[in-house]
C-alpha cells in the first residue's frame, strides 16, 4: 500500500477542519495559550489527525516540545501516526465531518 504524503495529508487536515490546529502546533503558538488549547492539540497529536512539526519548539513555561523527528516512529506526534490516522479516513474506516477550512495565507 502506498503511504500518504506531507501534501496529501495537508490537503485532508484543510478538507477536514485540521489545517488551523495544525499551523499552530506548527508555529508553537498552541503552547502558548490558555490550556485547554494546548489539551485539543495534545488531543490531535495522540489520534494522529495532526502532527509535531520538524522543529523543536518551546511552551510557556519554558519546557522543550520536540520535533516529531526526535520521537519513535509511530508514536504520538509523529508523521507516521498521521499517516496511519488519515489512511483510515481515506478507507472510510475512520469517518469525518467535511468542513474544507479557507485559510489566509
Amino acid at each position: 500500500m502506498k503511504k500518504l504524503t506531507l501534501e496529501q495529508i495537508t490537503a485532508l487536515q484543510k478538507q477536514y477542519g485540521y489545517a488551523e490546529m495544525q499551523e499552530m502546533i506548527n508555529s508553537g503558538l498552541c503552547w502558548k495559550l490558555e490550556g485547554s488549547v494546548g489539551r485539543s492539540a495534545s488531543a490531535e497529536l495522540e489520534c494522529g489527525s495532526c502532527m509535531l512539526p520538524e522543529q523543536v519548539r518551546v511552551d510557556s513555561y519554558g519546557n522543550r516540545v520536540p520535533s516529531r523527528n526526535d520521537l519513535k516512529d509511530g508514536s504520538k506526534g509523529t508523521f507516521t501516526n498521521s499517516q496511519e490516522f488519515w489512511q483510515k479516513v481515506e478507507d472510510g474506516e475512520t469517518f469525518l465531518e467535511y468542513v474544507d477550512e479557507e485559510i489566509d495565507e
